[in-house]
């Protein structure tokens, strides 16, 4: 079997990452030498580096984020000093995530709550979970789509069984009247199993009047907030320093 004839069987048996370095590897041993153990441990590394990129890449495709460069690397904390930047990272740990607990981030628009919780799904996607992102009109859309062809259950049961799920931008937008009854069964699905992380730029007091149902608000919050961390973001806005300073 020639090497043309190798790389096709290895990749025939799914091992497509030996299969791209096969002939580089070949004549790293023939130039070193190499041991033929080294060589193979070579080969197996190769592998399961390319499986864990590709694992990676279908999660983040997977998470549907709206910035996919959002990090924590490039989130700047001095901006707004008094941001509790330690729980930031302790969320960034995942900690929570494994003890299915959740986080609310509040504050004014522009001060980075979509950044931080994109960054701390990034941060979960790395450390192997599995993370959903949605706008919180855009997971309802969804949601009517999945009620308009039949496939409610489906859809529900893949949003409720995420370890972590991002819901963006609560109070933005103007919400479906039955938002209300929409969010709380998310929750009440998710309460305890899995860990919702949700941003709002407004203050839970006004909740029940944007959703038009303080009794499911109520009950929405008693179940984010009993295993809970809230962030408060800002106050100051990025995009009015940018808009200023243009």
């Amino acid at each position: 079997m020639n090497i043309t004839e190798l790389e096709r069987a290895l990749r025939q048996l799914r091992l497509g990452g030996i299969a791209a370095v096969l002939e580089t590897r070949l004549r790293q041993a023939q130039a070193e030498p190499m041991a033929p153990i080294d060589l193979l441990s070579c080969l197996v590394s190769d592998e399961l580096t390319r499986r864990s990129d590709r694992l990676l890449e279908r999660r983040r495709k997977e998470a549907g984020f709206r910035d996919a460069h959002r990090t924590l690397d490039n989130f700047d904390f001095a901006f707004n000093p008094k941001m509790n930047r330690s729980l930031v990272f302790d969320l960034a740990a995942c900690r929570f995530i494994d003890q299915r607990e959740d986080a609310l981030f509040l504050g004014p628009g522009g001060t980075g709550k979509s950044h931080l919780a994109q960054a701390i799904g990034q941060a979960a996607i790395l450390q192997g979970h599995r993370v959903l992102y949605r706008e919180t009109h855009v997971l309802l859309e969804e949601l009517a789509d999945a009620v308009a062809d039949g496939t409610r259950n489906q859809y529900m049961t893949a949003i409720a069984t995420a370890p972590l799920l991002i819901i963006d931008d609560f109070g933005m937008r103007k919400l479906p009247l039955t938002a209300a009854e929409d969010l709380l069964e998310i929750v009440m699905r998710r309460y305890e199993r899995a860990s919702t992380l949700l941003t709002s730029n407004r203050p839970v007091e006004d909740w029940g009047k944007l959703l038009g149902d303080t009794a499911a608000v109520s009950a929405m919050l008693d179940r984010l907030l009993h295993h809970g961390h809230v962030l408060k973001c800002g106050p100051k806005s990025w995009r009015t320093k940018s808009a200023v300073a243009q």
